[in-house]
């Protein structure tokens, strides 16, 4: 019913509120991404939750941003090394995070009152590698089946839809919207564009769009991108016939191993996205045709605040 509710607003023309970013906002309470805080710091996520919901956001976002078997994995030589030198139960770990990943979203929508209200919950499934690397997408067949593991994984756990976040190629969001298929949770896709408005592997947006609007995404999104190219891609994607359609920037620049966010005094021009200015560039959005709008890395629950209030 939560899904249904979200539906109907977009079927009516409707702005349906994604929160905003979820991993960066753990961070920012001082809380180490090791397993995405979810073991050793599960209030502080479910805080995140209950903050997005109090701002409100009409879907929350599962925190399982690259959280996957793969993750483990590619930090050992292979499988019987992970068993020899591993902890007990290691190869099962990123199946566990992410039952509880989800169960601290329903905990939260439950605690904040809002079952009954329309509120749903996204699962986050990312690319399997590196988001910023589509050159590291796994083969077809590998995208299938762990693909279709997560999305099981985040069925049983009781997602009310699923939101491939993040797809930086063609081929892995078709596989991984093959798997949403079949498991009969309703999907939206959302890509990671460059500049010029292609997918980080360098397709064009309209294939992209085509591909898996015939894989049945009931909304193409663009994500993960500074404010200005996410603009230019909401424009392409409504140019090339995406139909519902979303969007969600982020703000700051990448340093590694971590985000350096706009939100800090120190930064201005174009890395300084506090709330106010955020929301003018999602009323491009709005005006261009997005219906979906919400925050990627960096945003705050005062980010999504101001969309509530002002879009």
């Amino acid at each position: 019913m939560s899904y249904e509710a979200v539906r109907d607003k977009l079927e009516r023309g409707d702005s349906v509120l994604l929160d905003g970013g979820v991993g960066s906002e753990i961070l920012r309470r001082g809380v180490y991404w090791r397993c995405h805080g979810i073991e050793q710091h599960p209030e502080v996520v479910r805080q995140v939750h209950l903050d997005y919901l109090a701002a409100g956001a009409d879907v929350i976002r599962t925190n399982t941003f690259q959280l996957n078997r793969r993750a483990y994995l590619n930090l050992f030589h292979g499988l019987e090394h992970m068993r020899h030198i591993g902890p007990p139960e290691l190869e099962h770990k990123a199946g566990k995070l992410v039952r509880q990943a989800v169960e601290l979203a329903v905990k939260a929508r439950r605690l904040a009152g809002r079952e009954g209200d329309g509120v749903a919950i996204a699962g986050v499934i990312s690319p399997l590698e590196h988001s910023f690397r589509p050159d590291l997408c796994p083969p077809p067949k590998a995208c299938h089946a762990e693909h279709a593991e997560i999305v099981e994984q985040m069925k049983s756990a009781g997602v009310d839809f699923v939101l491939l976040e993040s797809m930086n190629c063609l081929s892995e969001a078709r596989a991984a919207c093959e798997a949403a298929r079949a498991s009969g949770l309703p999907a939206w896709v959302s890509f990671t564009v460059r500049e010029n408005g292609r997918l980080l592997s360098n397709e064009p947006l309209e294939k992209a769009v085509q591909a898996v609007k015939r894989l049945g995404a009931e909304v193409v999104l663009v994500n993960c991108a500074p404010p200005a190219d996410i603009t230019k891609a909401v424009a392409l994607l409504r140019r090339h016939g995406a139909g519902h359609v979303g969007a969600f920037a982020h703000i700051g620049r990448y340093d590694p191993p971590s985000w350096k966010f706009g939100f800090y005094p120190r930064f201005s021009g174009t890395e300084a996205y506090p709330p106010e200015r955020f929301l003018k560039a999602a009323r491009q959005w709005k005006k261009l045709g997005a219906r979906v709008i919400g925050g990627c890395c960096g945003t705050t629950p005062d980010h999504i605040r101001a969309l509530r209030e002002g879009l």
